[in-house]
């Protein structure tokens, strides 16, 4: 049996496992306190998935989605996060793709009906849409109850992995906490020669978020600094879209001249949504949805991020207090309140461009950033 050094490795190892089986459409069961379950992601069952969690459990599956995707299918709330539904015939027969992925609401906003589930809500429901998104699927999952007495055993006799619901939502901050430095290397950049990106990764494996290093920044004064969320697209691809790109390479720029300073680049693209979620986003902003409402539609938050991943770099660095760059008022508050002191807010835009004007529009009026 694998021995892991502290709770916090074995939390991190547990919970990777569990959303690699549930990408790859492997049931998981998940125990809590108040029951367990057998789940698979909503995203990737076919008939044959729902056929199995029934025979495996002898009770039937219900649908767990988000509060905000409950809404776009106009189910009445519940004053819950998270809801369950029955997964009646017409879903059997059409699938779950129209009722999980919002591709064609508009195509077809007629959707459902959709009947509540008599089932009681668990933590073990909470945990497997937190689970969802930490595998970057669609928050969505179904889940059949087990009954039985020992899920940790059960699960070993029939070969799924089991996890807790506290490991999953304990996963990020664990992570984030467990970070270590792995490698460093000097890069010299187009915009700023002195340069080094340091990588850090939790021993016990993970997602690696990276430091770039412009000059010599002293930890003894407050360095400047810039909290840049990975943007495939913005980044590397020079999408017109958003300001990303404009945002990384101007601050690597102005750190420059200032004579030094960190881009904290973290691995939450999209605002902690992934890759293929955002894809979906944009998607759903060329039917007219601006960026709040498609990160929403889809049943996710407006904003998954968090800061503890950069606030954890920053202090191995020997950083406690900052510049930021930024232009939104929630990375202050959440740097802050992982223990990093934000001496001032460094204002960081850059002129629109017919693109991206209604998206940074809506960053200004619906997210309060200082545009």
């Amino acid at each position: 049996m694998t021995r892991y050094r502290n709770t916090a490795e074995q939390t991190i190892v547990h919970v990777d496992r569990a959303a690699a089986e549930m990408r790859r459409n492997i049931p998981v069961v998940i125990g809590a306190g108040d029951g367990a379950l057998v789940v698979a992601a909503a995203e990737t069952v076919i008939p044959a998935t729902l056929d199995h969690l029934q025979a495996l459990t002898g009770t039937v599956p219900v649908l767990a989605i988000t509060a905000n995707r409950a809404a776009v299918l106009h189910i009445n709330p519940t004053g819950e996060d998270v809801l369950l539904i029955r997964i009646d015939d017409h879903m059997r027969n059409e699938g779950l793709e129209p009722v999980v992925d919002p591709a064609d609401d508009l195509a077809t906003p007629l959707k459902g009906p959709f009947r509540k589930s008599d089932e009681a809500l668990t933590t073990a429901h909470h945990a497997a849409i937190a689970l969802a998104k930490v595998a970057r699927l669609l928050p969505a999952a179904v889940a059949a109850t087990l009954p039985a007495k020992d899920p940790w055993r059960w699960a070993r006799d029939h070969d799924l992995l089991y996890v807790e619901a506290d490991e999953i939502f304990s996963y990020e901050r664990a992570a984030a906490s467990a970070l270590t430095r792995v490698a460093a290397a000097r890069v010299p950049l187009a915009d700023a020669e002195d340069t080094r990106i340091i990588a850090f990764r939790p021993p016990a494996g993970g997602i690696e978020h990276l430091a770039i290093v412009i000059g010599d920044p002293s930890p003894h004064d407050p360095v400047l600094a810039r909290i840049h969320s990975e943007c495939f697209t913005g980044d590397l691809l020079g999408s017109l879209k958003c300001d990303c790109g404009d945002q990384l390479r101007g601050a690597i720029a102005e750190i420059n001249r200032a004579g030094g300073g960190v881009v904290l680049y973290l691995a939450q693209e999209g605002r902690g949504i992934g890759l293929i979620n955002k894809l979906r986003a944009y998607s759903l902003q060329d039917q007219g949805f601006d960026t709040v409402d498609a990160n929403e539609r889809l049943g996710f938050l407006a904003d998954e991020r968090l800061f503890e991943p950069a606030a954890q770099m920053l202090r191995a660095m020997g950083f406690d207090k900052v510049r930021l760059m930024t232009n939104n008022p929630d990375k202050v508050a959440g740097l802050e309140a992982c223990g990093i002191t934000v001496v001032e807010r460094v204002p960081h835009a850059f002129p629109s461009n017919r693109h991206n004007e209604g998206y940074l529009a809506t960053k200004k009026k619906r997210s309060g950033h200082y545009l």
